[in-house]
């Protein structure tokens, strides 16, 4: 097991530069297949127009393009923005600098991306590494460990969302009746189990390492697993000596960290705020972010690439009728998944694609 950078009187950056750029290690390779990014898209796009359809009224259409206010639409922009910028001053801060404004907005970008062609609980997290070790010629073990505690961090701030919905329910009706009781049990079973989970990686990434990595290795002796065993363990030894780097930091890292990785956070929530504010008159924006809040955490138990398809589906059963005129739905609903879904798909492929073309890396095509 590698041991971790020593420590000194300043505090030491969770990536640590190495003496030489240092090549990903052999048979790291990043490979990317169409085939998840149209599914994504196409799932999407097929609720979507379904939706279209059966909210179809032509005049309500009209006195949308009307009376729409662009103020509020510059201000959807301006959230996209902030999830963007404050993303990737995150991991120039888990990076101790290591990765400058410049990468770290590509990255974001790319995570995002890969976030949309995986299924929800996998959030691309896991595929980033990959991609930053190869464009900035790093360690693979050095740049996991600034995606995943970027990652805990999400974590812990989607676990702690949970109390707060529950608290918020009892002045707000954050989960909507069309629900029903089947539903809404259904539902916070999830969240509750959700927010085990999350406390449950907390602690064996910080606390208690050594019995995460047993966990680890019992899983990856199973049959279809076994061959990669080599491969995890060694990853979660030097995830341990990582953890005792994380452990040493002051609370002052941890702290602007936190508040750093929550504010795309309140962007995501935001962004729906902006767009039914932009067409709905007297809008009751504290009820459309908790239940935006609400919504986005529900997309997680979504198994499709990106939550796509059962996003549109819970978007109509969350911030329909009332919380807006029904012939408005599918409007507002092509306006958000544009700014939040369609143009980190466009941009994150592009990306994706420049790399590809740079780096000779392993491609995997349909």
């Amino acid at each position: 097991m590698p041991a971790p950078p020593p420590l000194s009187t300043t505090p030491p950056p969770v990536l640590a530069a190495p003496a030489a750029p240092a090549p990903v290690a052999s048979g790291e390779s990043l490979r990317v297949s169409r085939g998840p990014a149209v599914l994504s898209v196409v799932l999407s796009l097929a609720v979507m127009v379904g939706i279209g359809v059966w909210t179809y009224d032509p005049a309500a259409l009209a006195a949308f393009a009307r009376d729409v206010r662009p103020g509020w639409l510059v201000a959807a922009l301006a959230t996209v923005a902030g999830r963007v910028v404050f993303g990737a001053w995150r991991l120039r801060h888990f990076s101790g600098g290591q990765i400058g404004w410049r990468d770290g907005l590509k990255d974001q970008v790319v995570w995002d991306f890969f976030a949309y062609v995986t299924p929800s609980t996998v959030g691309g997290g896991p595929i980033l590494p990959v991609f930053i070790a190869r464009d900035r010629q790093l360690p693979l073990g050095e740049a996991t460990s600034v995606v995943l505690f970027a990652m805990l961090v999400d974590q812990l701030w989607f676990a702690a969302t949970v109390p707060v919905l529950w608290a918020s329910a009892h002045w707000l009706d954050v989960f909507p009746e069309s629900l029903g009781a089947l539903g809404t049990g259904a539902l916070a079973a999830f969240l509750g189990g959700y927010l085990v989970w999350v406390l449950a990686l907390a602690y064996g990434t910080l606390v208690r390492p050594d019995r995460l990595a047993a966990v680890v290795g019992w899983t990856f002796r199973l049959p279809l697993l076994r061959r990669f065993r080599d491969k995890a363990v060694q990853t979660m030894g030097e995830m341990e000596g990582r953890s005792r780097v994380l452990r040493s930091q002051p609370a002052r890292f941890y702290v602007k960290g936190a508040a750093i990785s929550l504010v795309p956070w309140l962007c995501r929530y935001g962004l729906v705020v902006c767009v039914l504010a932009s067409v709905v008159p007297d809008l009751d924006a504290a009820l459309v972010f908790a239940r935006s809040a609400a919504m986005q955490l529900g997309a997680l138990a979504v198994p499709t690439p990106g939550g796509a398809g059962g996003v549109e589906a819970l978007y109509v059963l969350f911030l329909g009728p009332p919380l807006q005129p029904q012939a408005l739905v599918a409007p507002t609903l092509l306006v958000w998944r544009l700014l939040s879904f369609y143009a980190f798909i466009a941009a994150g492929a592009g990306l994706v694609a420049r790399h590809l073309r740079q780096r000779p890396v392993a491609r995997a095509h349909d």
